[in-house]
């Protein structure tokens, strides 16, 4: 049986919706750097920003994704080539990224801080993503959270879902450093106590993450799983689908035993 000895979960867009949070926070950014009038967002702006969520590799460009789209590009010249239109807007505003990544942290420091059950709230988990969750826990000797957020907020957000999880098997924002260095150092720990190397899983949502870790030559045990359900678009989960060492995981296929997780992969 496929079965991993360590199972390392992201956690935005695999186990948590932030959806609200990141477009709450970039319209308030947006306010402070354009002022516009009225100061509430325009309707359906959110529900255009959802879907295209996955193009942003950086915070800096959650406003500018907004900008752009109140400027009128349209959606599908936000999935065909978004980094070039967010640098050419830049460029034609004579904007900084590291001022507008200044903006976006400190609208987020200035809501936790303000009132962080009110930001806590704005996340959400993905249907059937917890009660699996709960499964893994149980099935696994070893299940971690690698992830850009606060290790604290991962913790408390995970038990107020009664997921009990030790703060050492999460990696939060706090330990500064790739996904794949982290991976490194949880192959290293099991290597030192058992002098094998480990079936260790990892899904995540976003395929530039996946391939970072597929460069590294020395994490070639790893087994990828792409998650359909987070932050990717059609074209990621087409790659992933048709691309060495990684798998698409539906969320059908998540709620499954690990064998289906790997069903028709060698």
């Amino acid at each position: 049986m496929n079965w991993p000895n360590i199972l390392a979960f992201d956690f935005d867009g695999v186990i948590c919706d932030g959806l609200v949070e990141y477009f709450q926070t970039a319209w308030k950014a947006y306010c402070q750097i354009w002022n516009p009038t009225p100061s509430v967002p325009p309707k359906g702006l959110a529900e255009r920003f959802y879907p295209l969520r996955p193009v942003i590799e950086t915070g800096w460009e959650m406003p500018m994704l907004l900008r752009s789209l109140l400027l009128g590009v349209t959606d599908e010249e936000v999935l065909a080539d978004w980094q070039a239109i967010a640098h050419r807007r830049i460029d034609a505003e004579g904007l900084n990224p590291v001022d507008l990544a200044r903006a976006v942290d400190g609208v987020r420091d200035e809501w936790i801080r303000e009132d962080t059950d009110e930001w806590l709230a704005q996340h959400r988990f993905y249907p059937g993503v917890i009660a699996r969750l709960r499964r893994c826990l149980e099935e696994v000797d070893q299940c971690v959270i690698i992830s850009t957020k606060e290790g604290r907020f991962i913790q408390t957000l995970l038990e107020r879902e009664q997921v009990a999880i030790a703060p050492e098997s999460i990696y939060g924002k706090e330990v500064r450093q790739p996904k794949h260095e982290t991976l490194r150092q949880l192959t290293a720990q099991y290597q030192e106590t058992t002098a094998g190397t480990p079936q260790l899983w990892f899904i995540e949502d976003r395929l530039k993450t996946l391939e970072s870790v597929k460069e590294q030559a020395d994490l070639d045990h790893v087994t990828l799983f792409l998650a359909d359900w987070g932050y990717n678009t059609e074209g990621d989960r087409d790659r992933a689908a048709q691309g060495d060492r990684l798998h698409l995981l539906t969320s059908d296929i998540f709620a499954k035993d690990f064998d289906a997780w790997v069903a028709g992969h060698p």
